[in-house]
């Protein structure tokens, strides 16, 4: 599991990827060089959450520690519930990609409420997208890593999650067209901030 750090304003800072063994340290680091950070996001590699086995041997272990060494930091922990791959992953029994969204989606949503702490729920958006678009451009050709338009979605939705303001507006789009990028902000508010389930996004 790894992890990164933002102030509630930007600038904002990526830590590396954080070993399972190392996250204290890390933590321990960040506060001593008077970092002060607001919100710390966890983010498990993509299939572990999918597997129940898996969560229950790495996921879950890692988070807990992590949420702990956060907060003992004075920052809170912030899920980053991510997208599936866009074949599923069928070696492991998720034929498609419905299915695994469906298992990762039920992993980030009981570690972040055994834990009270946020989510960022980017695979939730990515759904609304999905199920508007038949082919929605959010993949790049390998089915795993995001295009600049699915990290556009992610981005608008953790400003959302974070700032717990709406990203429509906003007047970055990248690469995207203003009418691409307009809409993305609209399904990143809505996931976020309109949603039923928003208490649980923002850990309320």
């Amino acid at each position: 599991m790894s992890f990164s750090s933002v102030t509630a304003t930007p600038p904002s800072t990526t830590f590396p990827a954080c070993s399972r063994t190392s996250h204290v340290r890390v933590a321990t680091e960040s506060r001593q060089v008077g970092q002060r950070r607001n919100v710390v996001v966890l983010q498990e590699q993509s299939q572990i959450p999918a597997i129940e086995q898996f969560r229950q041997a790495e996921m879950y272990p890692a988070a807990r520690a992590l949420v702990a060494s956060v907060r003992q930091a004075g920052a809170e922990p912030m899920f980053f519930l991510t997208w599936a791959h866009r074949d599923g992953w069928p070696e492991n029994g998720l034929v498609d990609y419905r299915t695994m969204q469906s298992a990762i989606d039920d992993a980030y949503l009981a570690i972040a409420g055994e834990q009270h702490a946020a989510i960022a729920p980017v695979g939730y958006a990515w759904q609304a997208v999905l199920a508007e678009e038949a082919s929605p451009g959010l993949w790049q050709d390998d089915g795993s890593h995001p295009t600049a338009k699915g990290t556009y979605l992610a981005a608008c939705v953790f400003y959302a999650a974070i700032f717990r303001e709406s990203p429509v507006g906003l007047t970055y789009r990248g690469n995207l067209s203003e009418v691409e990028a307009s809409k993305l902000q609209e399904v990143a508010a809505a996931t976020v901030l309109s949603d039923p389930a928003a208490r649980q996004w923002l850990g309320r």
